[in-house]
């Protein structure tokens, strides 16, 4: 993000990571996705 990925871009990753990495590996990463935006956002 400090170098200019953009949330869109980041969600993309995620759905990739979850064919790569599986499924239950992102969605428990999903909370600190969340987390990290909703800190940058403010």
């Amino acid at each position: 993000m400090d170098n200019g990925l953009t949330r869109d871009q980041a969600s993309e990753a995620l759905t990739h990571l979850a064919f790569y990495a599986g499924w239950p590996n992102v969605i428990s990463a999903l909370p600190v996705f969340k987390d990290v935006f909703e800190k940058r956002a403010g």
